[in-house]
């Protein structure tokens, strides 16, 4: 089986930026470091949705109340 899956633009650059070897704590650091950027991401997202959907409170009320799966028979 062969791998047919490029690398993306991120993965590249990443690639570039970890030719040397790093202290285990410094990998960590750069996880987080990634996961919060991500993290920001999606939560700027999610508040944008929210301003232009005009959500609130009692939005989040009713889908909590939402019954979406199908009935098993």
């Amino acid at each position: 089986m062969s791998a047919t899956h490029k690398l993306t633009n991120l993965q590249l650059e990443l690639l570039k930026l970890f030719k040397y070897e790093l202290p285990d704590k410094q990998i960590q650091e750069i996880k987080s470091l990634l996961s919060k950027y991500f993290a920001d991401k999606a939560t700027d997202e999610m508040d944008k949705l929210w301003e232009e959907n005009n959500w609130d409170d009692d939005t989040m009320d009713n889908w909590k109340k939402e019954q979406l799966r199908t009935k098993y028979e």
